[in-house]
């Protein structure tokens, strides 16, 4: 039976998972038993678009890409077009709502509103937005509980790699006492060519400005903002710690000279924007800042726009862990993991 879908926002992140639900259905079906089956759209800016007995990806796609309006979708007798978010995740027949829309990290909104109509709907949710986890993640993951039903994130930290779901699935059964990372990769990035190339903060930030590595404004990135999201992430769900965002002290890259960069590599040593959370005296304390790593750490050797995280275990030790945690596919990957193991999940109740 189709597991059907209702994405809130279709923009880039949400296409990619179309896509991959399109190139893959035949793999997915035989391998894993999925079948994904997107039955709405609800996009503030490209318009809305429902039929309960399902969409056509390919026409989906083409009709975005050359007209930008859902909308323009082939009309079909039950096609049903002009509903709000609101009005999709409570009155479609989908299983789990996609939600991606467009979302303010610092209020969380209005992914949080999304959330709460979704699971008091009875429908479940996989996101990649982090301000709903980050801000409200005991009300929600209570919420839907209470609810029976299912809230996947894996791609609200690094992506499709499982920075979420391999400590509490495969390090089950171990305490982790401390968390590092380096959860952004625009600032590993601009730290990676000051040290290869001896160029300076501002060039670094301008060739990843052009690469698409860095926004416009990059200040999310480079001021420590996002990290600082990611890591109070980990504290709730990995750490099981209510640690609130406010509460992680947060320095950027900004400062770093290339003097200081030149004067690790002769103390063997490298810089790396370090997102940390250790449990100290019962409680957790996190922090985003700059630190001279030494070259034997795991962490020192992650160049690029590559993403790693260190989990110090209490019986397996230091494991670490490195991919991608950013990109189209990938962090739609990271939304069809979440919708795989809601139907694993799904199935093994209705056994």
């Amino acid at each position: 039976m189709a597991h059907k879908l209702a994405f809130i926002g279709f923009g880039v992140v949400g296409q990619g998972l179309a896509e991959i639900l399109r190139d893959k259905r035949e793999t997915l079906k035989k391998e894993e038993g999925f079948e994904g089956e997107i039955v709405a759209i609800s996009d503030f800016r490209k318009g809305s678009i429902y039929h309960p007995n399902g969409l056509n990806i390919d026409t989906i796609l083409q009709v975005v890409n050359e007209t930008g309006n859902l909308e323009n979708y082939p009309k079909t007798p039950g096609l049903i077009t002009g509903w709000d978010s609101f009005k999709t995740i409570r009155e479609t027949i989908a299983d789990t709502i996609v939600e991606v829309s467009y979302t303010d990290v610092k209020t969380g909104q209005p992914a949080i509103d999304h959330c709460k109509l979704a699971f008091e709907s009875g429908k479940n949710v996989v996101m990649t937005n982090k301000g709903p986890v980050a801000l409200a993640y005991k009300e929600l993951s209570e919420l839907a509980s209470q609810k029976s039903v299912s809230w996947g994130f894996e791609g609200t930290v690094m992506s499709g790699t499982p920075a979420l779901r391999m400590p509490v699935a495969t390090l089950a059964g171990n305490e982790i006492t401390e968390i590092r990372g380096i959860l952004n990769g625009t600032t590993n990035y601009i730290l990676t060519k000051m040290e290869d190339e001896g160029i300076s903060y501002e060039e670094a930030l301008k060739e990843a400005q052009e690469l698409g590595y860095a926004e416009a404004d990059p200040t999310s990135d480079v001021e420590g903002y996002d990290a600082r999201y990611k890591i109070s992430i980990l504290a709730n769900y990995v750490m099981n710690e209510p640690l609130k965002v406010e509460d992680v002290s947060c320095t950027g890259i900004t400062n770093i000279t290339l003097k200081e960069i030149e004067e690790a590599r002769k103390e063997g040593k490298r810089w790396k924007l370090l997102a940390k959370a250790r449990k100290e005296n019962g409680a957790v304390k996190a922090s985003i800042a700059p630190e001279k790593v030494e070259i034997a750490d795991p962490l020192a050797s992650i160049s690029g726009a590559v993403n790693a995280i260190t989990y110090e275990c209490d019986l397996l030790g230091t494991v670490t862990l490195s991919g991608a945690g950013a990109g189209k596919v990938e962090t739609g990957f990271s939304l069809l993991i979440d919708l795989i193991n809601i139907d694993r999940e799904r199935k093994l109740v209705n056994i």
